[in-house]
C-alpha cells in the first residue's frame, strides 16, 4: 500500500463499556450487521473481550465489547470480568458508555468514576429507547446525564432495533483517528473459530436454562476437527456441583439434547458446513472461585 492510500485512511479503537445488561453486546452485533458476541437476558452473558471489526472503504473501526461492570467482587470469576472490562478501556481511541434508558443505578456511577481517568472521546449511548413510551421523557434523562459527566455526545438510541445507530456511527467515525487499518479487509474479529463455538453453546445453555443456573458454568472445547466436509467438534460444560449437571442434562436427556440441536444448527450457518457436535458435562468443584481453574479454562488476560 503506498504512503498517500495510508494517509488516507481513518483507524480507531472504540471500548464498548457498561454496568450488566445494558445491551452492549447487542449495540455491537447490530453495528456489524451480524451476530458475533452471544446475548440473553441474564446479565454478565459477556466474559471475555471481543473484538468486532467494521471496515468500510478507507474507515476501519475496532470496537471492543467488554462484560458488564459490576460492584460485585466476591468471587474469582467476578474479579476477572472488571478486570477483563477495566483493562479494556486503556489506550482505546474512543469509549461508549452504554446505559439504560429507563434506570440509572450505583454501577452506572461506578463506571462514571473509570472514565474520569480516561483522556480520550467519551460518547454516551442512551439504550433501549424504544421502550421509553413518553419520547419528552428524553430530555431530562439527556440533561442529567450531561451533568455527570462531559460527554463528547450522548446518543439516544435502540441496538436491538437499529434505530439511531446510524447516527451513531456517523459521529464515531468524524472523531476517528487518522491511521492505517489494524487489521485486513475482510476479518471481522481476532478470535478462533473454537472461542466463537464455545460461546455458541454457552449462550444456548444460559437462555434454555433461565435463573435454573447461576454463573457457575462454562464450555470448553476439546475437539476440533475438520474431516473433509464435517467437522467434528467435542466440548465439555462444566459446572460446580452434581445437582447442576442433573438440571444441564435435563429429564432423560432432554435439555442436553435441545442445547445440541440449536447449537448445531447456528454453528453449521456460522461456519458454512456441516458439524457433527457432541456435548458432555463434567463437575469440577469450585472453578469459578479458582484464579487456577479460571486460566485453564480459558479465562486469561487478553492483551490487545
Amino acid at each position: 500500500m503506498s504512503g498517500a492510500d495510508q494517509a488516507q485512511q481513518k483507524c480507531g479503537v472504540i471500548a464498548i463499556v457498561g454496568r450488566p445488561n445494558v445491551g452492549k453486546s447487542t449495540l455491537m452485533n447490530r453495528i456489524l450487521g451480524e451476530k458475533l458476541s452471544i446475548t440473553s437476558r441474564k446479565p454478565q452473558t459477556t466474559r471475555h473481550r471481543l473484538l468486532g471489526i467494521k471496515t468500510m472503504g478507507s474507515t476501519q473501526m475496532v470496537y471492543v465489547d467488554t462484560p458488564g461492570i459490576h460492584s460485585n467482587k466476591e468471587t474469582a470469576m467476578n474479579r476477572y470480568l472488571n478486570r477483563a472490562a477495566t483493562g479494556s478501556i486503556e489506550d482505546v481511541d474512543m469509549i461508549l458508555f452504554v446505559v439504560d434508558g429507563e434506570q440509572w443505578n450505583e454501577e452506572d456511577s461506578g463506571v462514571i468514576e473509570l472514565l474520569k481517568r480516561q483522556q480520550c472521546p467519551v460518547v454516551a449511548v442512551i439504550n433501549k429507547v424504544d421502550q421509553i413510551a413518553d419520547k419528552e421523557l428524553l430530555l431530562p434523562i439527556l440533561s442529567t446525564l450531561a451533568e455527570r459527566y462531559p460527554f463528547t455526545e450522548i446518543v439516544p438510541l435502540s441496538a436491538l432495533k437499529g434505530k439511531g445507530v446510524d447516527r451513531l456511527e456517523q459521529r464515531l467515525e468524524s472523531l476517528l483517528p487518522d491511521g492505517p487499518h489494524i487489521y485486513e479487509e475482510d476479518q471481522i474479529t481476532d478470535r478462533s473459530e473454537r472461542f466463537l463455538v464455545a460461546e455458541r453453546i454457552r449462550e444456548k445453555l444460559t437462555r434454555q436454562l433461565g435463573q435454573e443456573l447461576p454463573y457457575a458454568l462454562t464450555v470448553e472445547i476439546e475437539q476440533f476437527k475438520e474431516d473433509g466436509k464435517m467437522t467434528h467438534i467435542a466440548a465439555v460444560i462444566w459446572v460446580e456441583r452434581a445437582g447442576q449437571k442433573g438440571i444441564v442434562i435435563g429429564k432423560k436427556g432432554a435439555r442436553l439434547r435441545s442445547v445440541g440441536k440449536e447449537a448445531r444448527e447456528e454453528l453449521e450457518e456460522l461456519l458454512q458446513r456441516k458439524i457433527f457436535l457432541q456435548l458432555w458435562v463434567k463437575v469440577r468443584a469450585g472453578w469459578s472461585d479458582d484464579d487456577r481453574a479460571l486460566q485453564s479454562l480459558g479465562y486469561k488476560e487478553e492483551l490487545h
